[in-house]
């Protein structure tokens, strides 16, 4: 039989929650460790949609990237998707920038999905987690890896943001989701190219003016192909389990005007 601790105990083998970033909160963050669990379902975010799908198909225990409580909560309420979870009994376990660092997490699985070469961690301080990763690809121009990676991680009228320098890129690093805050980091040490979730228009700026292409492609579209990646490790780890993904239609709606 397998338990949430069991779970948790897997996730920490591979992306231990002690490296997580100090404002973080990832862990068993809803439910009971030693509780038996039969059906897992796997998502980016814990949302009332994900609530209402892990009810239906009876599953036990949700494993998310986002933590379902991140800032302190001043009360627990019926409006709570935490509170509707302990309600149903359902568990929940989140790894966030413990999974963002770890090998074969967040930003190992971006890297290999938009196909850089020779990947490796980028330390940016020392004694923490590596989060970034930084590759190569083929000589390109801003606009052909801004196309590379739309291909790669776009949907349905999906439109990335990026700004061009004009310089050739060679080097590329990653950050899935909100990576602005490395920016510096990357310029340097010296990459020509960044791509991340979320940044802000004088991030762009600012990008211009040290060199950097600067690739803006969406928080769930740089995070979300690990969704897979986690249930398949725990598929081949707990074979008496039924994992499940649960999808998770994209939040935000992109409007594209066609030449």
């Amino acid at each position: 039989m397998t338990s949430v601790k069991d779970v948790y105990n897997f996730i920490d083998s591979f992306a231990p929650f002690d490296s997580q970033q100090q404002w973080d909160n990832s862990g068993i963050l809803v439910g009971e460790p030693n509780r038996i669990i039969v059906r897992v379902g796997v998502t980016l975010d814990i949302t009332p949609q994900t609530v209402d799908f892990a009810v239906a198909r009876g599953v036990d225990l949700i494993v998310s990237h986002h933590p379902i409580i991140f800032k302190p909560q001043k009360s627990f309420t019926d409006e709570s998707i935490a509170y509707r979870l302990a309600v149903k009994g359902i568990s929940a376990i989140c790894t966030h920038t413990s999974l963002d660092s770890a090998a074969g997490g967040v930003n190992d699985v971006l890297a290999a999905v938009l196909g850089l070469k020779r990947v490796e961690p980028l330390i940016v301080l020392e004694g923490e987690a590596p989060i970034l990763r930084a590759g190569f690809v083929s000589k390109m121009r801003a606009i052909e890896l801004a196309s590379v990676t739309a291909e790669a991680l776009g949907g349905e009228s999906y439109a990335l943001r990026y700004c061009d320098p004009g310089k050739t890129i060679e080097t590329v690093a990653v950050c899935g989701g909100a990576g602005k805050d490395f920016i510096d980091d990357v310029i340097n040490a010296g990459i020509d190219a960044y791509i991340t979730g979320d940044v802000g228009y004088h991030d762009f700026i600012y990008a211009l003016e040290k060199g950097l292409t600067l690739i803006a492609a969406g928080h769930h579209e740089t995070e979300n192909p690990v969704v897979e990646g986690i249930a398949g490790m725990l598929r081949k780890q707990f074979e008496g389990v039924d994992i499940v993904v649960i999808n998770q239609s994209q939040p935000v709606k992109y409007f594209v005007i066609s030449d």
